[in-house]
């Protein structure tokens, strides 16, 4: 008789993880909010809270079926095109959530026989999309474009005639170190090497630009901004809901609905997302003092960190990862700030190189919030200054 090895494997695989400090598990949250991504706090805003209220009767508890089949709903029509004008776009696809955007929208335009450049931190949804595509995939160095620019020159030398398709998929803010590309140069290197571009806008939506267009609208012009092939958004984040959304020209979307595989095999999302969603873009579109808020209050608390002597990435958003020098240590900060009240979460590799506290501020936070926080990284750092951490 064969006997499968199975789950020795996986418990000789746990238990390497867990010798490396990099074990994760499921955790109740608890405490102020320092961690999520409910930027603008729509996800307990009493306003939208009242009017969720108000549509339980009128919708069911699931879609049903697919989008293509039975789940397809008029609020989800509609919010495409509320969507897609909101943010001066051709047509929008509403899905399931943002992973399957970038996922789906990747492995339905990209072939084995293409080249996809990627920087070397986009979001799994990203490399999985690339790797389930069989497309050949060129990293280049987190935002250095001259580094692109080389690799695209190459790409020329190997494929002289232009017969494999060039994609170029980055984010517009990066999630675990708050920066972002330059624009204007990638899109002039778009002009000369004439590639595909993809732009993942999930971090930025509802925070930045006017109306909290995005990134995207604070550092380019509309004729730039059109010249993108494919944008992705999400609804999990500033909006407080759950959907991802995808905008490109109608040519786009009726391909996408033709072929992407889990727009067209997943159960649509719920039917009453799409309505909250419309209500949830009417709200972002007046928060400008909200962001201003934000904005002061991310200022005085990254100058906050380093005069106290924390180290933290070049960000330039709402969102600070204070780096430490080992997961242990990671570990032990996250766990002694979450006892006094204070919700912040390690990140770990294989998810980032070095290990660090991710910060993320939101619109809810007040500055005697981000003080208690500073006042106790202080007190944490004191503790352990005879810790030696491996």
């Amino acid at each position: 008789m064969i006997v499968s090895h199975h789950w020795e494997e996986i418990q000789k695989k746990l238990e390497s993880i867990k010798e490396k400090q990099l074990f994760r598990e499921t955790k109740i949250y608890h405490g102020i909010d320092f961690c999520s991504n409910d930027y603008m706090g729509l996800a307990t805003n009493s306003c939208m809270l009242e009017y969720y209220r108000s549509l339980t009767d009128l919708y069911p508890f699931g879609s049903t079926a697919s989008r293509l089949v039975r789940g397809n709903y008029d609020s989800m029509d509609f919010f495409e095109t509320e969507f897609a004008n909101f943010v001066d776009g051709e047509a929008a696809l509403l899905v399931s959530n943002g992973f399957v955007a970038n996922f789906g929208l990747i492995d339905s335009i990209a072939a084995p026989n293409c080249y996809v450049f990627t920087d070397r931190l986009n979001h799994a949804s990203i490399l999985d999309g690339i790797r389930i595509s069989g497309a050949k995939k060129k990293y280049y160095n987190h935002l250095d474009l001259q580094h692109l620019q080389t690799l695209l020159e190459k790409a020329n030398d190997e494929d002289p005639n232009q017969k494999h398709k060039r994609i170029v998929v980055t984010e517009s803010l990066f999630s675990m170190d708050g920066d972002s590309p330059d624009f204007h140069k990638l899109l002039e290197l778009k002009k000369h090497y004439g590639f595909v571009l993809i732009v993942d806008e999930a971090h930025a939506l509802g925070v930045y630009g006017k109306e909290g267009k995005g990134i995207l609208f604070r550092d380019l012009p509309p004729e730039g901004i059109q010249s993108i092939d494919y944008r992705v958004y999400t609804l999990g984040k500033s909006f407080g809901l759950e959907g991802g959304i995808i905008v490109t020209k109608q040519l786009g979307r009726d391909h996408l609905v033709n072929v992407m595989r889990p727009f067209i095999f997943s159960t649509a999302p719920l039917p009453i997302i799409s309505k909250l969603a419309i209500f949830a873009l009417n709200l972002l579109r007046s928060m400008e003092s909200e962001r201003f808020q934000l904005f002061e209050l991310t200022r005085e608390l990254k100058q906050s960190l380093l005069t106290n002597g924390f180290m933290i990435t070049n960000t330039e958003s709402h969102i600070i990862p204070l780096l430490l020098s080992s997961e242990t240590e990671t570990l032990t900060y996250a766990k002694r700030l979450q006892e006094m009240g204070l919700d912040v979460r390690a990140i770990r590799p294989p998810t980032v190189p070095t290990p660090r506290l991710r910060i993320s501020l939101n619109a809810k936070l007040t500055r005697e919030d981000t003080n208690s926080l500073v006042s106790a990284l202080v007190q944490i750092r004191k503790d352990c200054e005879t810790v030696s951490f491996p």
